[in-house]
């Protein structure tokens, strides 16, 4: 990500580069109504010059300005972005600062507090000029600030969850897992609180500014909710595979889930209660595809290489429940479906790139292995065979190699074999549980789905801490693109756009307002 605005603020007396950035502020910039996720913005404590925040609806990114002499003692001073929460949500965030800076120890994050005191209670994930990473707090009203600091720096990538009083803030350098930086408990009076973003200069003389992408506020689902009947609402999200940016195109209180982007890249297709809908791919409503009697579909469903046919996975209702998933086809325009296979459960994932091969996951004699089938029906083809599960196939660009993923080596990890089943080859071994391979149209890369490592390896639950992480095929080399709350739903089926320089996937939250 490139900086928006580069300045050499030592090479400058403070207090010039303080009215410059006034000036700029006052003249050229006027703050957009338009606050995002959030709702005021607000300085905090004796503040001699003004902060300022903007929001840019285009990427998705805010910048703030701040000043502030500090906020470490018993009370502080910075520029703050915020919206008034209460219960449980969690807090993420991508930092850069905007120039050299004039303060090393300027800071910027993601910050709750109980109150807009300026010696409130507080908890936050402060990022420093220097690099520094730490989660400060405040356990008492007016008293001085104490810190957990991580032994690495320039972890830019930022969250801090609220869990009742409890408070967990973690770290990440770009393309790499989290790292716990720190835990604690800070009780506030209230039930409400203060979140959102912030930044000080530790210079009451100097306005620093810095950039924040890829924020999201996440309400997790309730402890107690039962998967398959309790759901919470949905983001269809488009990474830039280049950038790292997330744009949200929908957001509903409505579950959706499984996007697949059209052939000509138009629309997406996604699932809802059994049913499949389509959404523009600039944005807009769920738009109902009619599948006639197939209205109990799951998330295994995809185009045809042209572009013109659906695969489907409805769980019929003439079969035992839990058994009946059933592969169909039918028109993108939407229409009467027609059956492919006879036996269940069936559950689609692949369309081989002649059109001639759908290839699948299905249970047959109590093992779950990968199956092909011609796309006009007839008998199925065992690709794998062994006691473990294997699910989530995808066809290579050239149709030479399925992608998967399989337990048999004790955890959930990436395999890839050639078309016919032979020489299936282990791709990923580590820490994580990894789910749903999908290779790019131009055959770069391949994105899949992380859980951590205490998910069950048999299991892709709903609503977990997930990443999206890319193999680049060039090297094998595996970065993290994206740090999500999702799982079931996020990215089961491909979903990549059709120049490989966008993914699409679904995220959860709790209270999402159209």
């Amino acid at each position: 990500m490139k900086s928006l605005l580069k300045r050499n603020c030592t090479a400058c007396p403070k207090g010039f580069v303080s009215i410059v950035l006034i000036i700029l502020m006052g003249c050229s910039m006027k703050p957009s109504k338009n606050l995002g996720i959030f709702t005021s913005t607000t300085d905090i404590g004796q503040m001699k010059f003004p902060g300022a925040s903007f929001y840019d609806s285009s990427s998705g990114q805010y910048r703030l300005k701040g000043a502030g002499s500090n906020m470490w003692f018993g009370e502080d001073e910075f520029h703050f972005l915020w919206k008034r929460m209460s219960g449980d949500f969690v807090l993420d965030t991508q930092m850069e600062w905007v120039g050299e800076g004039v303060n090393p120890h300027r800071k910027g994050g993601l910050i709750i507090r109980e109150n807009l005191e300026s010696g409130s209670r507080y908890v936050d994930a402060a990022f420093h000029g220097a690099g520094l990473m730490s989660m400060q707090y405040r356990l008492e009203p007016d008293s001085a600030t104490l810190q957990f600091a991580s032994p690495d720096s320039f972890l830019s990538i930022l969250r801090l969850e609220k869990t009742g009083n409890a408070f967990r803030m973690l770290g990440a350098k770009p393309g790499h897992p989290f790292q716990i930086v720190g835990e604690i408990t800070v009780s506030f009076d209230s039930t409400d609180c203060y979140a959102g973003l912030f930044v000080c200069s530790h210079d009451s003389d100097v306005v620093e500014e810095a950039v924040f992408s890829n924020t999201r506020l996440t309400i997790p689902a309730k402890k107690d909710f039962v998967p398959y009947r309790d759901y919470i609402g949905s983001r269809l999200e488009i990474l830039d595979i280049e950038t790292s940016l997330r744009k949200t195109v929908l957001q509903s209180e409505q579950p959706f889930e499984a996007p697949n982007w059209s052939r000509d890249g138009t629309f997406f297709v996604v699932n809802s209660h059994g049913k499949l809908y389509r959404i523009p791919a600039e944005g807009g409503d769920l738009e109902l595809i009619d599948t006639d009697f197939a209205t109990a579909n799951n998330n295994d469903h995809g185009f045809s290489p042209d572009g013109k046919l659906l695969a489907l996975s409805h769980h019929a209702s003439d079969r035992p429940s839990g058994e009946n998933s059933v592969i169909y086809i039918v028109s993108v325009a939407g229409g009467l479906p027609r059956q492919i296979t006879d036996k269940s459960p069936s559950y689609w994932h692949g369309w081989s790139p002649d059109g001639k091969t759908l290839i699948y996951t299905a249970k047959r004699n109590e093992q779950w292995e990968l199956y092909q089938i011609s796309s006009k029906g007839g008998e199925e083809f065992q690709l794998t065979d062994n006691s473990f599960l294997d699910d989530g196939s995808d066809y290579s660009p050239d149709g030479r190699f399925i992608w998967f993923n399989s337990n048999r080596s004790g955890s959930m990890e990436i395999w890839r074999m050639h078309s016919d089943g032979s020489e299936q080859t282990q791709i990923t071994d580590d820490a994580f549980q990894n789910w749903f391979p999908h290779p790019s149209p131009d055959g770069k890369w391949v994105i899949f789905l992380s859980y951590p490592p205490e998910v069950d390896p048999w299991d892709h639950p709903y609503y977990k801490q997930v990443y999206l992480r890319l193999i680049n095929l060039k090297d094998m080399s595996i970065r993290v693109v994206a740090y999500l709350y999702g799982g079931q739903g996020t990215i089961n089926v491909p979903s990549w756009s059709p120049d490989s320089k966008k993914v699409a996937f679904v995220t959860n939250s709790g209270g999402l307002r159209k």
